[in-house]
């Protein structure tokens, strides 16, 4: 599983690898990672997150940890994502998550501009740096792979931190997503500052 980083490794370059975690969801933000690994940094078991066990998952993601040369995260608010849509919100987590993997990079001694950047799924409109695009890439590019996990296990905690401060969504198991359940609690105890006003028909409900 570490074709691709091997055609960059055996010229001397890096491999940061991109993910995203959160479009979906009625509620919480959306969060990236980049994973940027060591020349023949391998963690077996790491894939595509979704499906991954949640046990698994954070098990992967000590392991990733350990081996990685730099990790960053990057997030977009609810906030956000209602201003500028999911999409721009998507790479705006994006390029934090890139930044912050390049000064992780800096601080060991690593050029961040022989860093070639890669993403799962299609080509990110400003993203700001050249970077390939692969579909089903967390499946595919190992550094894509553990990057999904990173980000998914991120955001699945941070959701079940928030579900403690507001019961009665289901937050700690449907992280955020639009489960029966949640929408059922939606209508019946109304929205909170960590739901996304612009999600189609979220509105209409609560008025009903």
């Amino acid at each position: 599983m570490l074709e691709y980083e091997r055609r960059f490794w055996g010229r001397g370059r890096l491999v940061a690898g991109v993910d995203e975690v959160g479009r979906g969801p009625l509620a919480g933000p959306v969060v990236a990672a980049a994973v940027v690994l060591p020349e023949g940094g391998y963690v077996v078991g790491a894939a595509d997150s979704k499906q991954l066990a949640a046990d698994v998952r954070g098990e992967l993601f000590l392991a990733i940890h350990d081996t990685a040369l730099a990790i960053g995260l990057g997030a977009a608010s609810v906030r956000e994502i209602d201003r500028r849509n999911i999409l721009r919100a998507t790479t705006v987590a994006m390029q934090r998550a890139l930044d912050r993997v390049e000064v992780a990079l800096r601080r060991r001694g690593e050029p961040p501009e022989e860093c070639h950047v890669v993403v799962d799924g299609l080509p990110v409109k400003y993203l700001g740096r050249e970077h390939d695009a692969v579909v089903d890439g967390d499946a595919l590019v190992h550094s894509i792979g553990c990057a999904s996990i990173v980000a998914k296990v991120v955001r699945d905690r941070l959701m079940r931190r928030l579900a403690a401060r507001y019961p009665g969504y289901g937050w700690e198991t449907n992280v955020g997503y639009g489960t029966e359940s949640h929408r059922m609690a939606i209508a019946e105890i109304g929205l909170t500052p960590h739901h996304r006003l612009t999600f189609t028909g979220l509105q209409f409900e609560l008025e009903l």
